[in-house]
């Protein structure tokens, strides 16, 4: 056991995986968590018979948590139980066009068929170089703190990139593929919440469809919360003590290093401090100019992915049309990503994505109700009122009613709404946004905020603002990396 005390700030997924894997290589860990439980975005709550997972809904990428948990030998199974769903989501384009994902890959090539004749062998050529993207990526790329463009610099690793399509866009990538506009809108969907739209994301992000069509899309039985209390649970064992509703008021440097972290109720000292709270909020508000990393400048001119407009709904009745995941396309795309990454404003008629857990999980709804979690992704930095809210849920009614065929308004219980002004209150997110900074190639690898303060000998960063960026996945492999490299810095210190 070495002596070294770490306090990570903030008890997100990037702040989960770091506090357990620093107290694995033996340091004393504390977490100081503003809110009253563990989470972040991907906290919960229970109010009238209803229980929500506040944020992310969607289990991709099932080894990275199966690699995490191996990394302290212990599984996934250990601490909760995965379904995979079938199908995977729905997509309505409008009345009588709507398709199902299956989770085979042979009715997913059957699909295809369905949609655009030979396309099926196109299909299994773009999954293969998927696979290619995804292994290579999760493999040479995504572990790397970044710190430079040097750790990207052996021949082995610039050879694997020429094939990544970093410098084609992802929707000249699908265009080469197929035809359909529809099985586009399938291929590219995932890139709405990755920050950017398919013509500013690079092809490299179509690793995501491998995860989707191939390892599937899969539900923690209780909700995505579960994963959240494994994570707190291995590290209360390994050692770590979590402290709620302290929120870092202040910080205090001496020497190049940070000496004393206050809270409201206490000041806690540590040789090393991962900030994997809002980057921005620690950096701008926490630290003296003299020792930021960045001006206000710099982060005003970043591209964000979108904040959220999210309604947790209560149904006391059963809605068959709905799935598990469903996705409202059925309005213009295009008009929607440009209210977002062109002219930030509200949307007129947006896309809207559902996830009605209770299709899968009938603990958290009374039995004979729905719950429905309601999303439309929204430019951040936009004006978030009581009113564009109502607004919003009227819309949201609507286009449930239009595509259900059901009267759902009197058969609505329970209503809550969540957006950019909460975003900021919970968690100090930079301009209210939901998924950190845009997967675009100015913003990817060494060219994302950095991992390691520059001026604060003591400070490193973790989470979505910072490598490897946005998503739950790449949260808890932030975690990790940040924990190695300050396990490397302080075995490299002068005695």
């Amino acid at each position: 056991m070495n002596h070294n005390k770490a306090i990570v700030i903030g008890a997100g997924f990037s702040g989960l995986a770091a506090s357990a894997s620093l107290a694995a290589l033996g340091y004393k860990v504390t977490v100081l968590e503003k809110n009253s439980m563990p989470g972040g975005r991907a906290r919960k709550f229970s109010d009238s018979g209803f229980t929500f997972d506040m944020g992310p809904s969607w289990y991709w990428m099932p080894e990275v948590f199966e690699n995490y948990f191996g990394s302290f030998d212990k599984k996934v199974s250990d601490y909760y139980q995965l379904r995979r769903i079938d199908p995977s989501y729905k997509i309505y384009f409008g009345p009588g066009d709507e398709v199902s994902l299956p989770a085979s890959l042979e009715g997913i090539f059957a699909l295809y068929e369905s949609l655009e004749p030979g396309s099926s062998r196109n299909l299994k050529k773009f999954l293969a170089e998927s696979e290619y993207k995804y292994k290579t990526g999760m493999g040479k790329f995504v572990t790397k703190p970044s710190h430079s463009v040097t750790e990207f610099m052996s021949w082995e690793i610039l050879k694997a990139g020429l094939k990544l399509n970093l410098l084609s866009s992802f929707g000249s990538y699908t265009r080469k593929y197929f035809n359909s506009p529809r099985i586009r809108r399938m291929l590219e969907f995932p890139v709405l919440f990755l920050g950017g739209t398919a013509e500013t994301t690079p092809a490299l992000y179509s690793l995501m469809n491998y995860s989707d069509m191939v390892q599937g899309t899969w539900y923690p039985e209780g909700g995505m919360y579960k994963v959240v209390e494994a994570m707190e649970t291995l590290a209360r064992d390994l050692g770590v003590e979590f402290r709620y509703n302290e929120e870092v008021k202040s910080i205090r440097l001496d020497n190049g290093k940070i000496s004393l972290l206050k809270t409201a109720a206490s000041e806690y000292k540590a040789d090393w401090v991962i900030a994997s709270g809002d980057y921005h909020h620690i950096e701008q508000h926490l630290l003296p100019e003299s020792h930021r990393n960045y001006t206000e400048k710099y982060w005003d001119k970043r591209t964000l992915s979108p904040s959220s407009l999210i309604y947790y709904l209560g149904f006391d009745t059963i809605i068959p049309r709905l799935d598990h995941h469903t996705l409202l396309f059925d309005e213009d795309f295009d008009d929607h990503a440009r209210a977002i990454y062109g002219n930030p404003s509200w949307p007129e008629k947006p896309s809207v994505y559902l996830s009605c857990t209770s299709k899968t999980d009938k603990t958290v709804a009374p039995e004979g109700h729905e719950n429905v979690f309601a999303l439309i992704p929204v430019a951040p930095g936009l004006n978030d009122t009581d009113e564009i809210r109502q607004k919003y849920l009227e819309m949201v009614l609507a286009r449930l009613e239009k595509y259900t065929g059901q009267q759902l308004r009197q058969h609505l219980v329970y209503q809550r709404s969540y957006s950019q002004r909460d975003f900021i209150s919970d968690y100090h997110a930079y301009k209210g946004n939901a998924y950190g900074l845009a997967n675009t190639l100015r913003q990817t690898a060494f060219l994302k905020p950095s991992m390691r303060s520059k001026k604060v000998k003591n400070l490193l960063y973790a989470g979505q603002l910072t490598v490897p960026g946005p998503g739950v996945p790449p949260a808890i492999i932030s975690g990790q990396i940040v924990a190695r490299e300050i396990d490397k810095l302080n075995k490299n210190k002068k005695p």
